[in-house]
This record gives C-alpha cells, sequence and structure tokens, in this order.
C-alpha cells in the first residue's frame, strides 16, 4: 500500500542533511552507498554463521551499474535487505543508527561489530550531493516479507509503497542531477570505486560500459562487468602466510612505484585495540629532501583517507603504507581523533612496532642496516626531532658514515673525542678540509641532508657538552704544530692592506700540512643561523652573515715569502691566495672568478719570464 510521509530529522542532522554540506567531497557519496551494501552483506553472512537463518547460497556480491541515457547509478546488493517499517526506520529517522541496533540485538551470538561500518542514515543521504532524487528497492531476507519501493527528492518528503523486487538485498538507484553529469563517466565512477572501495570485503563489480540493459534483478547475469575489488588484501593475512614477493607486488601495485621497497613492518594487532596494516620504507630517489610518504587509512576495508597524522604520527608519513582501523568510525573527523584515548594508543603503538623493527634489522643483520642507512636515515632523524620517545628507542642505533666510508654511532665518534664531532655537508666544496683530517687521522662524518642542519642541533640539546662542527669551522689541535710565530703580525698586516675583502678576519697558525697555504674558517653558530634564516624565509631580520676567517699557515714556504716580495707581487700573491681558499670553500661569483682567471694568467706570465 502506497503512502507519503516526512523524513524525520534531528534538529543537529538538518544543516549537514538538507543543505549537502555532510562531506567535503562530492566523490564520498558512493563510498557511503556501496559500504552500506557491505554493510547489508555483512549483517546475512552473520546470521548465516550463527544459524539464525539458512544459508540459501546467494552470492554476496555488489554490482554499480552507471546508465548514461537514464543519467543513473545503481548500487545493487545480496545483503539483508529491509521490511518497510525498517525503510522508515534506518531511512526517514535519520539520526537512528540501523547497525547500532543490529549490534545490539546479536552481540552476545557474533561479531557482527566487527563488520559494521557506518550509520545506515546518515551514510545514505550523502546522495543527494550529486541526485536530483535516490530510490530504494529492497526485499528483506525474512521469509514471506514483502518487497518495498522508497522515493524521496531531497526533500523532507518521500513516498513508500510496495516494490516487486524478487531476491534480498537492495537497490539504490541514484538520479543524477543535470549539474553533476561528471559521476556518469565510466573513468570518474571506476576511479572513485577503485580509491575507496578496492579493498572492500565483498565482491565489488562495475559496469564499464555495458551494451545492454541489465536485469536489476538478476545481477548476476550481468555481462561485461568488470571485477573492482580484492576482497582479501595482503594486510588481512598472517605475516606468516605472506611472501616477500607478495609485499612487494602489493607495494607496488598500491602506490606505483617501480622500486621495490627495502622493508617492510607487517601490523597484526587484536588488543587492546584493532589493527592491522603494512608499513613499507621506500627507496628515496631524492637523497638531499625529506620525501613525503603516503600513509592510507582503512575502516574495516574502506578507504577513510591518506595521511591522518592523528592516528598515525607525523614521521612516520615519510613512510607508505596502509593501516586498518576498525575501530575507527568511519566518517571520521580530525576533533573525534584528537579526544580519542584509543587513538593515542594506536599511534604510540605504531611507533613502537616501527622502532622495534628498525632495533631487529641492526641487531641481527648490521650489514643489511647499513645498506639500507642512506635512505631511511632521514625518516629516523625527522623521527626522533618529532618523538623524542621515539629518539630514545632509537639513539643506539643512529648511523653516521665517516670520510672513510665507515659507519658509527654516535657513542664510536665519542670515542675519539668526547666534546666535538667535525662533520662534511659538501664532499667536492669541502674537499680540501676533507684531505687535511685524513692526513692528520681526524674523523669527520658526512651530514649532507636538508634534515641535518635541525638534527645536529637536536643531538646537541639531548646530548650535552657534545658539539657538531663543519670541517670548515675550526682548526682542530690535531692539524696544528709547533712552529715560530715570529712574522705573524707582519704577515698579517700585508695581507689585511691587499685582500679585496675589508669584512675578513685575518689570523696565523702553524698547521702539519706544510704544502697549504691557507684555508677558510666559518663560524659554526653564526652559519647555522644564516641557514636556518634562509630556511625560514628571514624570520631572524637581526641575524648577521657569518664571519670568515682567513687561517694563514706559517709553515708554507709562500707565505713565509710573501713579506719579501715588492708590492705589486704581493697584492697578486695575497689575493691569489684568498682566491684558492675561497676556492675550497665555495663557489666563486662570476667576477671573483674572472679575477682570478686573469691573475693566474698574469702569475703564468711571470712564471715564463714575460714579466
Amino acid at each position: 500500500m502506497k503512502h507519503e510521509g516526512q523524513i524525520k530529522v534531528n534538529s543537529e542532522n538538518i544543516f549537514p542533511v538538507i543543505k549537502k554540506w555532510l562531506y567535503s567531497d562530492k566523490d564520498i557519496f558512493l563510498r557511503e552507498i556501496v559500504s552500506n551494501a557491505c554493510d547489508a552483506i555483512k549483517k546475512l553472512q552473520s546470521l548465516y554463521n550463527i544459524g539464525e537463518v539458512e544459508d540459501d547460497g546467494v552470492r554476496p556480491r555488489i554490482d554499480v551499474i552507471v546508465d548514461k541515457e537514464k543519467k543513473t547509478i545503481k548500487v545493487i546488493d545480496t545483503g539483508i535487505g529491509m521490511t518497510a517499517e525498517e525503510v522508515e526506520k534506518y531511512i526517514t529517522e535519520i539520526a537512528f543508527s540501523g547497525a547500532e541496533e543490529f549490534i545490539q540485538k546479536y552481540k552476545d551470538k557474533t561479531d557482527a561489530e566487527n563488520g559494521i561500518i557506518g550509520h545506515f542514515g546518515l551514510g545514505f543521504y550523502s546522495v543527494f550531493m550529486v541526485a536530483s532524487s535516490v530510490e530504494i528497492d529492497t526485499l528483506s531476507y525474512i521469509e514471506g516479507s514483502t518487497p518495498v519501493h522508497w522515493v524521496s527528492d531531497g526533500s523532507y518528503n518521500y513516498t513508500i509503497e510496495d516494490g516487486t523486487k524478487e531476491t534480498h538485498g537492495t537497490i539504490i538507484t541514484i538520479n543524477v542531477s543535470d549539474d553533476e553529469k561528471e559521476f556518469l563517466e565510466d573513468n570518474r565512477i571506476y576511479g572513485i570505486l577503485r580509491k575507496y572501495c578496492r579493498f572492500m570485503p565483498y565482491e565489488i563489480y562495475y559496469n564499464a560500459p555495458l551494451d545492454k540493459e541489465v536485469d536489476d534483478d538478476s545481477i548476476e547475469s550481468a555481462e561485461s562487468l568488470t571485477p573492482v575489488n580484492e576482497t582479501s588484501p595482503l594486510w588481512t593475512k598472517a605475516p606468516k602466510d605472506c611472501t616477500d614477493q607478495e609485499y612487494i607486488n602489493f607495494y607496488q601495485s598500491v602506490f606505483s612505484d617501480f622500486n621495490p621497497p627495502l622493508f617492510w613492518i607487517h601490523l597484526n594487532v587484536d588488543y587492546p585495540f584493532n589493527l592491522k596494516g603494512i608499513l613499507y620504507f621506500p627507496q628515496q630517489t631524492n637523497k638531499l629532501q625529506v620525501m613525503q610518504g603516503e600513509i592510507k587509512l582503512y575502516c574495516n576495508q574502506v578507504y577513510i583517507a591518506d595521511n591522518i597524522k592523528e592516528v598515525v604520527p607525523e614521521f612516520l608519513m615519510l613512510l607508505k603504507g596502509v593501516i586498518d582501523c576498525p575501530d575507527l568510525p568511519l566518517n571520521v573527523s580530525r576533533s573525534f581523533l584528537q579526544n580519542d584515548g584509543d587513538v593515542a594508543k594506536i599511534s604510540k603503538h605504531i611507533t613502537k612496532k616501527v622502532a622495534d623493527k628498525l632495533n631487529s634489522i641492526y641487531k641481527n643483520d648490521k650489514e643489511k642496516f647499513e645498506s639500507y642507512w642512506e635512505d631511511i636515515a632521514p625518516f629516523i632523524k625527522f623521527g626522533c626531532i618529532k618523538d623524542e620517545k621515539f629518539y630514545d628507542k632509537v639513539k643506539d642505533i643512529i648511523l653516521y658514515k665517516t670520510i672513510n666510508d665507515e659507519y658509527k654511532t654516535f657513542a664510536d665518534l665519542k670515542k675519539q673525542d668526547d666534546k666535538n664531532v667535525f662533520y662534511v655537508t659538501d664532499e667536492k666544496v669541502q674537499s680540501q678540509y676533507i684531505k687535511l683530517c685524513k692526513e692528520n687521522d681526524i674523523e669527520a662524518v658526512y651530514l649532507t641532508h636538508s634534515i641535518d642542519t635541525h638534527f645536529i642541533s637536536f643531538i646537541e640539546y639531548k646530548e650535552t657538552g657534545s658539539k657538531f662542527l663543519r670541517i670548515d669551522s675550526e682548526i682542530g689541535s690535531a692539524l696544528k704544530t709547533d712552529g715560530s710565530t715570529e712574522n705573524s703580525e707582519e704577515i698579517i698586516n700585508i695581507f689585511r692592506s691587499n685582500l679585496n675583502d675589508s669584512k675578513i678576519e685575518i689570523k696565523t697558525e702553524n698547521l702539519k700540512s706544510a704544502l697549504t697555504p691557507a684555508v677558510i674558517l666559518l663560524s659554526e653558530d653564526e652559519r647555522r643561523m644564516e641557514e636556518l634564516n634562509k630556511i625560514y624565509g628571514g624570520i631572524f631580520p637581526s641575524t648577521k652573515e657569518a664571519t670568515s676567517t682567513i687561517v694563514l699557515n706559517l709553515q708554507n714556504d709562500i707565505i713565509k715569502s710573501v713579506a719579501s716580495l715588492s708590492q705589486d707581487k704581493q697584492k697578486l700573491v695575497c689575493n691569489h691566495i684568498y682566491d684558492l681558499a675561497m676556492i675550497s670553500h665555495k663557489q666563486l661569483s662570476s667576477e671573483e672568478l674572472s679575477a682570478f682567471i686573469d691573475r693566474s694568467t698574469q702569475i703564468l706570465k711571470i712564471i715564463s719570464g714575460i714579466e
């Protein structure tokens, strides 16, 4: 019997439903409808499992049928279906959750709550973001039930009457509005299904496209249907049942990354919360920048979003992977996550598992760990900065690559010098300093990544009394030797009067390497502040340029003889020594390089006796 009515909406639901602002992305509507179809199938399967209903052998599946001519999208399931009373309750009373009632009724008989995705009211009404009207054709699994046909145009009004459906399940027919025709395009719908429904637990098929009209009540006979999903994704399996190749194939398929991952962590937790997933450590294609990863968050195999930092710690977002949290609501909100105690526990647990995996690799296969280091170092360093508890777990396995191509821990470096750690940021530019260190058995490490400026400051904060010094910031005692300083002031004055750079400081030292006439030093603290100022767009307006010092080597014969040269040659030699020191320190400007070439030519003429 046909009758009309008004949809009952609680006041707090009016705004998102009537104004159609329930979701920020319109394509969510298809996720909601297909998720509800999964719920309906899960409910029926649960009743089969506990013997409440005899299994009739109908294949559990969902079909999505698009008809461009009719401008419709149909979502068809073989699930539990609804009676007229249930349609009235679950659809027209939006604030009521059919899923909650189902769990309450059968909580002592089944694990139905593990398969209930959302609230079968609010999710359904997301269709009105794209629909001019919506129809429901449904038949309950209960023997002798009458099929139901329900129609609404998105206002408060609806019509409900007897339907014609012959098998249990539900058909949602979305009549797409004229200004939302993009949702009738094959690629658009298939893309949405693959994004949100790729790993839903029941088979989903999509017509792509059909030449024949589909019999709505006989979906198994539909031709040319394309399978959409994988019902048993790798993270749902026990780790012992997964092969390395399966992990690699899954990674490359989901993240479209041609390179295989370095290694992975399979999460499988049942208590005190449900959590499954796989985190992959990808190869870094850009060794100088922190690469953004991609963590996909799922709820019962339904995609929710990428990189939700409340669930996945921010530093873990440098990884790639999937996390499935059945305890989270499908329509997850940031405010909910920030105030949910279980979410905080999930985040801490994931962090612990990652730290445990890293320590395990280091302990059991240090050589392999070292081979991974250049790829995983940015992730670990970023994690230490962001989460001190993570640092406490991994601090003993943080590696530093030395200029002798060895990997050492911080503790190893401190054995050589309990105060300072010298480091290199550019192997080519600082090659002269590296050579000096190697010749004098001074240890130095490579810190060439963009994150290292922040990381060494963090380590200095954690390891009180330790100092990182760039290899060109200080002349260590190991590079010096005893020697005369008799002409030191005279030599300094000669250079000061002849150098074109009036800002540079000048000092002398007796260096062990007599071949090096001079080196440039740059204040470590001032240089770091200058670099941070550049990174953060000049937020420290008072920051001055880092002070440069030229150190003249009193052991070098050219430096010793400079006082005996004519004034013209003093100017030539002083500036040339300065440029040679600068070349080993940084790239010369075009004007400086031009002057250096002209001066080199002049020196060659003198050597050749032309002048």
